[in-house]
């Protein structure tokens, strides 16, 4: 007897940053885990607002029946028109809570959308650099995965999309703000994008859909907004969470909205909404599900995780590194000095720096690092770096 070969095939080429979180385990066990400066996971360490751990007490202590039950597989009535109220006001767009669904994390969001919108060989087109398990959840529904480039700082490259566009093309799926380059994709990207993609529909007869992932969409910099792809597409889907911006990645808690405009509205939601049980999830976490209505206009200190990028930035240019500052997320995607990122990494272990490789995001000759860790495990890290970086120069 055997697992499937499919995922036995699955599992050597499983993500590249548990492998490095797993080595981080092993070396805090050997060394001290002071002596290690871990940047693989996107885990964040800032706790998460006291507002949090102020309603989370208040509905512990609450005592009403029936608290902990399941509810509609789309998610409480109520948390859904919170959520509903809170995007149709950033976006003057008469959002409901029928164009909302519950779920568990962006990750359960997305597998519920590819499991609505594809059939066997529809093709979703992924910028890259991209997270490395866009692979799997397209393949878990028998699509396909359809990888473009990106321009040299990472921006969308708009000529790219529309030359991997074809009859099988279902989805574009963008991640914005990025994981793992920070970059923010500007609105006039979007606008261009979404321009793209009525001229296919225009072409071809049927509607292309743009998903975008955006846990990261409260985590940007230097006055920065992260624009909305409701404005510039009516065929759009929004996947996210509250992991990165309230630091709850653990409670997987997220959600799906469609655009009120969106074609065969109902037969969307439907189908989103029998995903969303037909998976496993049932419905997203109750308490969880409580918690987001007091929730949804507060966010963690955002200016800690500026200061933490600041510093590293700093510390790596005085180094020799090479990179596009990132404008939001809180990740830095260097340049590695030797083509071979992987040898590279090798070469920071060395220092107990762990960091992951840029192929495990389809961009070889990159590295992220992941700085949602302490002050001090940044500013104590620089001196390998430079170390490390003094070997090519």
């Amino acid at each position: 007897m055997s697992i499937s070969k499919k995922i036995e095939g699955s599992i050597t080429k499983s993500s590249l940053v548990r492998k490095m979180f797993e080595e981080g385990n092993a070396r805090r066990a050997k060394y001290g885990a002071e002596n290690v400066f871990d940047f693989s996971l996107g885990n964040p360490r800032i706790e998460p607002p006291t507002r949090f751990k102020e309603v989370l007490m208040e509905l512990a202590a609450d005592r009403s029946p029936g608290l902990h039950m399941y509810m509609s597989n789309a998610g409480l009535l109520e948390t859904r028109k919170a959520v509903a109220d809170y995007i149709g006001g950033q976006n003057g767009m008469p959002f409901g809570p029928d164009h909302i669904i519950m779920t568990v994390g962006a990750s359960g969001a997305l597998n519920v959308i590819f499991k609505t919108i594809l059939d066997p060989g529809d093709e979703v087109i992924i910028p890259s650099p991209y997270f490395m398990e866009y692979n799997f959840y397209v393949d878990n529904f028998s699509g396909l995965p359809r990888v473009v480039n990106t321009n040299k700082d990472f921006s969308l490259d708009l000529s790219a999309i529309e030359n991997a566009m074809n009859s099988n093309t279902k989805a574009v799926l963008i991640n914005n703000p990025n994981n793992p380059t920070g970059a923010v994709y500007p609105e006039q990207d979007l606008i261009d994008l979404g321009k793209l993609l009525i001229q296919h529909r225009q072409r071809q007869g049927k509607s292309v859909y743009l998903i975008s992932d955006e846990p990261y969409n409260k985590i940007v910099y230097d006055g920065i907004k992260t624009p909305s792809i409701f404005k510039v597409y009516n065929e759009s889907i929004l996947a996210t969470s509250f992991s990165k911006d309230l630091s709850l990645p653990g409670e997987r808690i997220g959600y799906i909205a469609v655009n009120p405009t969106i074609e065969d509205k109902k037969k969307m939601i439907d189908g989103l909404i029998l995903c969303n049980r037909i998976l496993g999830f049932v419905n997203a976490p109750a308490l969880m599900q409580r918690l987001i209505p007091s929730l949804l206009n507060i966010s963690v200190d955002i200016g800690a995780y500026q200061r933490k990028r600041d510093t590293l930035s700093k510390g790596l240019k005085d180094a020799g590194y090479n990179f596009t500052p990132p404008a939001g997320t809180f990740y830095l995607f260097p340049e590695t000095p030797i083509p071979d990122d992987v040898e590279f990494i090798k070469d920071l272990q060395e220092e107990n720096i762990l960091a992951v490789p840029g192929s495990g995001f389809c961009a070889p000759g990159y590295f992220r690092i992941a700085y949602c860790v302490e002050d001090d495990t940044i500013e104590r890290s620089l001196p390998g770096f430079a170390r490390v970086m003094k070997k090519y120069k």
